[in-house]
């Protein structure tokens, strides 16, 4: 199934398509729904029907500096389980309490049709976007560099890269974060709350879930106001968000039969928010 969820106005700048990973949208208000999911009143504005969620308004801006609002879609070229044995050898995140999340983190310079993993380096938030580890200097290991050679990693950030029309070359960021969970313990993707990381655009992409509930995926035009999206992403679908417009905030997973269960995501900022050291 291919789809996508479209808010648009016109963009500051269009960095080359790179031929079927994911449809390319083009300038001014083209706007592509699921139509099951919304319908678009007659002032233009989008609402989400009551059959799938509560009914929740969500605006669309005549004059931004960015592409577009936020955007769902589905890479239909890309077969997560190729990521999944990238995902076992996760090292534990220590900055985070209760050992269920685990991390690697890389940063990338993208010129054309090519990644360059760039140096090492630290992540530095402050409190405004991080209320608990804002100050706190995280260092992460690298991406596996066999993972970074897969075909359907490279085909991930460059579709993040052309759907953002990021100007070449282009600096990102890519956490790949597994969040865990049994019985006794919930995994919570997003110990931070309601939050923003602190870039211009953040994509989220589902790589993996087995044997969970939740995990459903939230976005607010203000902390504390009912979300104005919210889905469960399925392996495959990645949300492109304007961090200038929304924050973000994923629910606690939980196993949806007694075992062990598992959240595997990329998440991808740019521009990068991590620091030389």
């Amino acid at each position: 199934m291919s789809y996508e969820l479209v808010f648009l106005t016109n963009h500051r700048g269009h960095r080359g398509h790179r031929g079927g990973e994911i449809r390319d949208v083009h300038i001014s208000f083209r706007i592509a729904i699921d139509i099951t999911a919304y319908h678009l009143d007659k002032y233009g504005s989008i609402y989400q029907c009551k059959e799938k969620y509560p009914m929740q308004k969500v605006s669309l801006y005549t004059e931004l500096e960015y592409a577009f609002l936020f955007t769902l879609r589905k890479v239909n070229s890309i077969n997560t389980a190729g990521f999944r044995p990238f995902f076992e050898n996760l090292p534990i995140d220590p900055y985070v309490k209760g050992e269920y999340r685990s991390r690697r983190l890389s940063r990338f310079k993208v010129s054309g049709d090519k990644l360059v993993k760039l140096p090492h380096g630290y992540l530095l938030q402050t409190k405004e976007y991080n209320p608990l580890l804002g100050g706190v200097k995280r260092e992460f290991a690298e991406l596996d560099d066999a993972l970074i050679e897969l075909d359907i990693f490279k085909k991930l950030v460059f579709a993040f890269c052309d759907s953002c029309k990021l100007y070449s070359p282009a600096a990102v960021d890519v956490h790949q974060i597994r969040t865990t969970c049994s019985p006794t313990n919930l995994g919570n993707p997003a110990p931070e709350g309601v939050h923003k990381d602190g870039s211009d655009f953040i994509g989220i992409f589902s790589a993996g879930r087995d044997n969970i509930q939740g995990g459903e995926t939230h976005l607010y035009s203000a902390k504390k106001e009912k979300p104005v999206f919210n889905k469960v992403l399925q392996p495959g679908e990645i949300i492109l968000v304007n961090e200038d417009q929304f924050f973000h905030f994923t629910t606690p997973i939980k196993p949806q039969v007694p075992g062990l269960g598992s959240r595997d995501v990329f998440v991808i900022n740019y521009p990068s928010i991590m620091s030389d050291f």
